[in-house]
């Protein structure tokens, strides 16, 4: 019988706040992929998602017919070769775990019930999974690679113009449209994916594992390390090093950001630097928004910025700094270390980004790249408005 794929949120999406704020977990971005594109290379079957209200409008849920069999799927889990073999191979009314985590369930008809601990079953190969949202940067080197192979199985790429020069050229893939001309792509610290129609323009230092989506845009003279990924339609630029870019966003100036997960439809001015690392070298500390402290991430975080967030030219921020949505940061002073959604200026109290004015310079920014907002876009949008109300209150 044929089977209906769902990827489910868990309580980690509050956890992976600003990201999800704006999207279920499983259209995060890390690797080349978003998690649900991984899911449907590899089950080769499409995936609905089961989400908080409203999402759900943009992220829609299919549950089949009463007699379907639905596998629900953990969002946050990446899939490998073992783990996916491993949920096939669960039967109707059986569920898998790893470490006391539920990953995988399958059920009969429309139901989503309760299993029994009898139906349990034990996964004990190695699961990746993002828990917190520098994961997202901590995995992408990892995530890169495998995505680079599943992506270019069995495909030639598209030849390398001349003119560039070129380390281990075999771990390069170029898909049709692509343009690089007179960079520097060293592939032998990890593959460099250059998707559809993107553009590398001349004298970058790239080194991998790097990879850009569809007509991305690598900016003249930039500095890329790995593992850094520029999403569909975003322009990279200045010094990136170890950064998730989830797509539509703009870093296209001089200037640093590190270790960093910037959302759909940001922009960061010209000059703006992102520090990484402590003067003391200590662990980083990140401001988590649904639990109101903090929580150690490492030694290494720079900026997490959710949709739609900005920065003015000459912005200066703090290691481990964690911006919410839709937020318009500018003036002379280092932010804080977490702005609430909806900020205006240099810190909360300062003002508030009118919801009306907001949703207005959203739709601005998306014309800008000839795109226009999903029907369901405002509506998101007024939802974490609405939410950042309660929090403020």
């Amino acid at each position: 019988m044929e089977r209906n794929f769902i990827l489910f949120d868990t309580p980690v999406r509050d956890l992976l706040y600003p990201f999800t704020h704006t999207r279920p977990i499983a259209a995060c971005r890390v690797g080349i992929l978003t998690i649900q594109e991984k899911w449907e290379h590899w089950l080769g079957s499409g995936v609905s998602y089961f989400t908080v209200p409203h999402l759900q409008a943009k992220y829609p849920l299919y549950l089949g017919q009463e007699d379907s069999v639905n596998v629900l799927i953990s969002g946050n889990i990446l899939p490998d070769e073992h783990l996916v073999a491993a949920i096939n191979a669960l039967s109707p009314e059986e569920e898998l775990y790893a470490d006391n985590r539920l990953i995988a369930k399958v059920v009969l008809g429309k139901d989503v019930h309760l299993l029994p601990a009898s139906a349990r079953k034990n996964y004990s190969g190695q699961v990746l999974g993002i828990h917190h949202p520098w994961d997202i940067f901590a995995l992408n080197d990892k995530a890169i690679r495998q995505d680079f192979d599943l992506l270019t199985k069995g495909r030639t790429s598209a030849p390398i113009p001349e003119g560039n020069q070129v380390i281990q050229p075999e771990s390069i893939f170029l898909e049709p449209g692509a343009t690089v001309l007179c960079s520097v792509l060293n592939a032998s610290t990890g593959p460099i994916y250059i998707g559809k129609d993107a553009i590398v323009m001349e004298g970058n230092l790239i080194r991998g594992p790097f990879a850009m989506g569809e007509k991305a845009v690598l900016k003249m003279g930039s500095k890329v390390y790995g593992a850094t990924t520029l999403g569909p339609y975003c322009t990279g630029g200045g010094e990136i090093k170890n950064t998730v870019m989830f797509g539509y966003s703009n870093k296209g100036h001089e200037g640093y950001i590190g270790d960093a997960v910037i959302g759909e439809w940001c922009n960061l001015g010209a000059g703006t630097n992102c520090s990484n690392l402590k003067n003391n070298a200590s662990p980083v500390r990140i401001w988590m928004e649904s639990q109101a402290n903090e929580v150690a991430a490492g030694n290494k975080c720079g900026l997490l910025m959710g949709d739609y967030s900005r920065s003015g030219i000459g912005t200066n921020f703090n290691t481990g700094t964690v911006i919410g949505v839709s937020c318009n940061i500018f003036g002379g002073l280092m932010p804080p270390k977490f702005l609430t959604s909806f900020t205006w200026g240099q810190a909360e109290g300062n003002g508030r980004y009118r919801r009306e004015e907001a949703w207005r310079d959203i739709v601005s920014w998306m014309k800008m790249k000839n795109q226009a907002p999903h029907p369901a876009d405002e509506a998101i949008l007024h939802a974490v408005y609405d939410q950042t109300d309660k929090q403020i209150l």
